[in-house]
């Protein structure tokens, strides 16, 4: 099967529909990347997932390509989102400055991981996290506490090495797990959130840079299509699904903000912890 196949068997109206849920879904990314200081990948990817499913991209690229294209959306949202934080004062430098290093050696050894791995480690590496952070949202108490502040020393990096790595694997911001840490070691969850976003730009830049490189092989399993251009794409970033999103992500973003810093968090985090519990169950399901 090519890649071109399933998108010729689109008709307008069912183009159409890919196209109003894509951007639909780019306004609700760049809300949650506000209010969670999460870059929106996982909202993203599995609704690239379902979309590519339906335009006939095969299996063998589908994920990374979801993961890619999630990444390369990432980049401007949480610019944007980074920099209304900041504005507010609410970003910790100092944890940016311990962690920069080791996140950006984990970005490179996941984008490597991207070049050469079984689509079905991503799904695996997606449904874990996903079912963790789905436990911590809907379970987690004021209580539950790692330390009373951010460990100082080589634990600190291996944190961060493996935000980088695992983040890079999902195609996420590294929201979830540095929001995880944060809370967990007595940090406020507006401060959480605004060095979240910060993160999301330090991940999300050399991420997507690397799943373009690790989609350029696959390319030559596709000869009728030149570098994965359904959904023209580059590398594992689709070019599509990445315009259609931005925009609305991009808008929304600064509002997710305002929402962050004028309510209480609980409920939301309620209904992102059921979201990731029924996503990384669809991602169960594919795995059997």
């Amino acid at each position: 099967m090519t890649i071109g196949a399933g998108m010729a068997g689109l008709n307008v109206t069912e183009i159409v529909e890919l196209a109003a849920l894509l951007i639909a879904v780019g306004a609700l990314a760049g809300f949650l990347a506000g209010v969670f200081g999460i870059g929106g990948g996982a909202i993203l990817v599995p609704v690239f997932y379902e979309c590519f499913r339906i335009a006939g991209v095969p299996l063998e690229v589908r994920m990374p390509l979801c993961i890619g294209t999630s990444l390369a959306i990432i980049i401007p949202t949480s610019i944007r989102s980074f920099r209304a934080h900041m504005a507010r004062g609410a970003v910790d430098m100092e944890i940016l400055r311990k962690w920069w290093w080791p996140i950006l050696i984990g970005v490179v050894i996941g984008s490597v991981t991207a070049r050469y791995a079984p689509e079905r480690l991503f799904k695996i590496v997606f449904v874990a996290v996903a079912w963790s952070a789905a436990a911590r949202l809907l379970l987690a108490r004021d209580g539950w506490k790692l330390g009373n502040d951010l460990p100082d020393g080589p634990l600190m990096k291996i944190y961060g090495f493996f935000v980088g790595l695992l983040s890079t694997l999902m195609g996420i911001g590294g929201g979830l797990f540095s929001n995880l840490l944060m809370t967990f070691y007595g940090r406020p969850i507006h401060q959480a959130v605004a060095t979240s976003s910060a993160l999301a730009v330090l991940i999300s830049i050399p991420g997507a840079i690397g799943y373009i490189y690790a989609g350029w092989p696959a390319a030559a399993h596709f000869p009728d299509v030149a570098a994965l251009q359904l959904p023209f794409a580059v590398g594992y970033v689709s070019l599509i699904g990445a315009l259609l999103v931005m925009p609305t992500s991009l808008l929304v973003a600064p509002l997710g903000v305002k929402a962050a810093h004028a309510m209480s968090m609980r409920a939301l985090e309620m209904a992102f912890g059921i979201y990731l519990f029924i996503v990384g169950s669809r991602f169960v399901i594919a795995l059997i």
